[in-house]
Formats: C-alpha cells, structure tokens, sequence
C-alpha cells in the first residue's frame, strides 16, 4: 500500500465482488458493460493462468482496473499485453494507473515475458502521453479489423 498525502492506495487482484464497480468504470471509458456481464468475463479468465485483472483501491473503494494477458505467439519472445486500464474520472492523474502499470509489469515479468505492449485509441491523446511517461515506446499504428461471428 502505498501513501500519497492523504490518500492510501492499495493494488489487488480483482474480485468476483469488483464487478459491479469495475462495469461502472467500463462505462466511463465507453465500453459499457453490465456488473452480470463483467462476472462472467472475470470467471472466464480466472480459470485462464494467462491473465490477471488488478484493482487500485483507495479506502473501499475501487479506483482503477488493469486486465494484462500473456498470449504466447509465433513471431515475437514471450509478451504481455495490457487488454484495458481505466481509472475513475475523478481520481486521474494522481499515480493510479502508474501504480495499476507497475503490478501488471511485475505479473508478466513473473511469467516469463521480455516485454509489455499496450494497444490505445488514436483518439485518446491523454492515455497515450501517460504511456510514454511510463516507459513506453510508439513503435507501430496499425488499423484494426473485426469480424462479428
């Protein structure tokens, strides 16, 4: 737990209890979700060793969420990938999602990765600066494709 004037933040591993929360939070970034739907996404990874879903808790409350996975390719050594990472409107650039990167950085060095990508909306200029403070390098653009099956 780390102290920060006032405020005492704790990283954690996400709860089944976290999901009603963590949907709040979805929506806030605009990826809207039910706290029914979020359980069921959580129960499906939890039996995944291959990812990890981490908290920032000031108080009782959830603050931030981080999913990170590892998926081993072909191409590339062993990497994790940040999958998402929102923290609450009001609680933004205050370290939260340094602390949330740090944990998940730490997760995948105990998996065995070389490496950690994060992939980000070219309309989210804020998240983008926030990643290259924290180490990150801009090293690819690409356009994503999606087929509905």
């Amino acid at each position: 737990m780390k102290v920060d004037g006032l405020r005492k933040l704790k990283i954690r591993r996400a709860r089944l209890c976290d999901a009603a929360r963590l949907a709040e939070l979805s929506g806030q970034l605009g990826y809207p979700a039910s706290r029914a739907e979020i359980a069921q996404r959580m129960k499906r990874m939890r039996r995944a060793a291959q990812h990890a879903i981490f908290v920032a808790e000031s108080g009782k409350q959830v603050t931030g969420w981080l999913h990170v996975s590892v998926t081993p390719v072909l191409e590339v050594p062993l990497c994790a990938e940040v999958n998402g990472l929102i923290v609450d409107e009001a609680q933004r650039s205050v370290g939260t999602g340094a602390e949330l990167l740090e944990a998940a950085e730490r997760w995948a060095a105990s998996k065995g990765c070389r490496s950690m990508s994060v992939r980000s909306n070219v309309i989210r200029q804020r998240a983008h600066e926030f990643y290259l403070r924290n180490g990150y390098e801009h090293y690819k653009t690409q356009k994503a494709f999606r087929k509905y099956l």
